[in-house]
């Protein structure tokens, strides 16, 4: 009798680690260039990071930004407390990618690639405070960038052209969201650059 409830214990076990490995604990994706503060907690640019340098990949959030998604303060985590360091501003210190006005290859490394909407990109407004956490009221209203993917699958590394704004100079964040299409949530990224 003993024997056949530890061999259902193991079991339950093994299901159990099945059903997770194949759930969304180790999706999704994030960006590397420019560098993203997810990607820097990762690489051990960046320390004190929590959870999020072990899962850069999986800063998932209800789609729909800037009119639904994270709420303010929350933009950078995609509204998951789990991590929360990506909110903090460290005053201002996040490092940060140097980045001219004009032509920028834009790099995403997926881990577990979905179906794809679009990819879209937000900047701050000149005069945004670098030092406090990110709102809506801090971004430009617009997406600078949009590449729509019309449902398919990108590959595990995808880069694309786009254009930098003008009239930037200094220390900038840019938003990037990654909106898939047969689920209810976007990936996020922040990624501080300077101009």
């Amino acid at each position: 009798m003993r024997k056949r409830i530890s061999a259902a214990v193991v079991g339950l076990g093994l299901i159990g680690a099945t059903v997770l490995s194949t759930s969304g604990a180790g999706s999704h994706g994030y960006t590397d260039a420019p560098v993203s503060r997810q990607k820097l907690c990762a690489n051990g640019t960046v320390k004190n990071c929590g959870a999020i340098q072990w899962e850069p990949q999986s800063v998932e959030g209800p789609k729909g930004f800037p009119n639904g998604g994270p709420a303010d303060g929350k933009i950078c985590s995609g509204g998951n407390s789990r991590f929360k360091e990506l909110d903090d501003p460290r005053a201002g210190q996040w490092p940060a990618t140097k980045v001219s006005a004009g032509s920028y290859t834009f790099r995403w490394r997926f881990t577990a690639p979905h179906r794809t909407t679009d990819f879209r990109y937000y900047i701050t407004k000149n005069g945004w405070n670098p030092s406090r956490p990110l709102t809506r009221a801090d971004l430009e209203p617009a997406p600078f960038l949009t590449v729509p993917y019309n449902g398919q699958q990108p590959p595990t590394t995808y880069s694309h052209p786009g254009t930098l704004p003008g009239g930037k100079s200094g220390r900038h964040l840019i938003v990037g969201v990654w909106t898939i299409a047969d689920t209810a949530n976007a990936f996020y990224a922040c990624s501080d650059v300077e101009y």
